[in-house]
């Protein structure tokens, strides 16, 4: 995977992971998952997608405006490695533009380095969030 094909702040959030040593980096998935901003109240209504490849209850969706992502996530505190993905995905991805989104690479949960820390039906459900987030980006910018 290139560094072209990712948004900065995607980039930089994978980077921190890299840069700690594979022990610490569940560690840091954690604290991240206390960082998922909470929804915005113009989204209390809004309908969210489950992500029915996440064994816990997290749901999805994206606004776009003026060419510029927001993904905005709800997943529950007792899902914490689940969480976390969410968090990455939403703060690595605010501001990003809808080509550098659509441009990401569907195993880009694997360049994190927590493959030997999560179990495959987790990054199997972080794929599933990135691939609703595509989806959805794709068609609001259609």
């Amino acid at each position: 995977m290139t560094d072209t094909a990712l948004p900065a702040e995607l980039a930089s959030i994978r980077d921190d992971f890299l840069a700690l040593p594979v022990s610490e980096r569940l560690t840091l998935l954690l604290e991240l998952s206390d960082e998922l901003p909470e929804v915005p109240e113009r989204y209390a209504d809004a309908e969210f997608e489950r992500v029915i490849e996440c064994q816990s209850p997290v749901f999805i969706t994206v606004e776009v405006s003026d060419g510029k992502v927001s993904v905005y996530a709800k997943a529950p505190a007792e899902a914490p490695t689940t969480r976390g993905f969410a968090s990455v995905l939403v703060q690595g991805l605010a501001g990003a533009s809808v080509e550098s989104v659509l441009a990401l690479p569907a195993d880009f949960p694997f360049s994190l380095g927590i493959t030997e820390l999560v179990s495959p039906l987790r990054l199997n459900g972080m794929v599933g969030m990135l691939t609703r987030v595509k989806r959805q980006v794709a068609e609001h910018s259609a």
